[in-house]
């Protein structure tokens, strides 16, 4: 089936503000403060991606700053880089790296899982050999959710409903209110229920789905209340 998925690239934001190795630690924090960002990724020649430095990495220096490292031999040791960034005084000694980038053709989803895992709000997107490209946020994710009912209803309709149930035995209805998708109608085949559930909730911007979908009417059964009859074929008889 056709797919319409959103790529990252069509989400990202495409004007960056980025760090060279040698940006010093107060124009760090003048960069995040000025752009409202709580991360700025690392460049180097070529504008490829080597690093990302985030307000927790600046932190380090303040939340550290008491610490009495000499005291507690095994805290220093657990510690070292978190240590090791209390004192960093560039770029290149605060970041973190390699970086957590994602590709410019990856899907919203796979975009939205790496930052699940990475635990992080923006990743860098790069193209071919790490070349910046932009940044995607979380709230960039969520830009397909603004997308219109209808518009939704229409492609559900034309790329899944129309290819899975071809002669439905009654129409399928699609309606879509706030994102939620209910389809119902008879079908041939209970059996694709389950999978029209499943590409529905694919299609971008669908919050949840109600199938109401219901096969073939039963046939209706005999009345148990009448006597059964024993049929004779024509002509037979009892000889006596």
């Amino acid at each position: 089936m056709h797919s319409t998925q959103h790529l990252v690239g069509d989400v990202m934001t495409g004007r960056v503000v980025a760090l060279r190795r040698d940006a010093t630690f107060k124009d760090i924090v003048k960069a995040v403060r000025q752009w409202k960002v709580s991360a700025l990724p690392v460049v180097e020649q070529g504008n490829r991606v080597v690093g990302v430095v985030s307000e927790a990495d600046l932190l380090r220096k303040e939340e550290l700053r008491d610490v009495d490292v000499h005291a507690d031999r095994r805290t220093r040791l657990e510690r070292m880089s978190e240590l090791a960034k209390a004192d960093a005084v560039t770029a290149e000694e605060l970041m973190t790296a390699p970086a957590v980038t994602v590709r410019v053709d990856a899907t919203l989803a796979q975009a939205a899982r790496i930052m699940a895992i990475a635990k992080v709000k923006r990743l860098p997107v790069v193209g071919d050999e790490d070349v910046l490209l932009g940044i995607v946020s979380r709230s960039d994710l969520l830009k397909v959710f603004e997308r219109d009912d209808e518009d939704i209803a229409e492609e559900i309709r034309r790329e899944i409903v129309d290819r899975l149930f071809p002669a439905p035995l009654e129409p399928v209805q699609v309606e879509v209110q706030d994102g939620v998708v209910k389809l119902s109608g008879r079908i041939r085949d209970t059996t694709l229920v389950p999978v029209a559930t499943r590409l529905v909730r694919g299609v971008e911007g669908v919050v949840d789905v109600d199938c109401a979908l219901m096969g073939p009417p039963r046939r209706p059964e005999l009345d148990p209340d009448l006597a059964e009859t024993t049929r004779r074929p024509w002509g037979a008889g009892t000889i006596t």
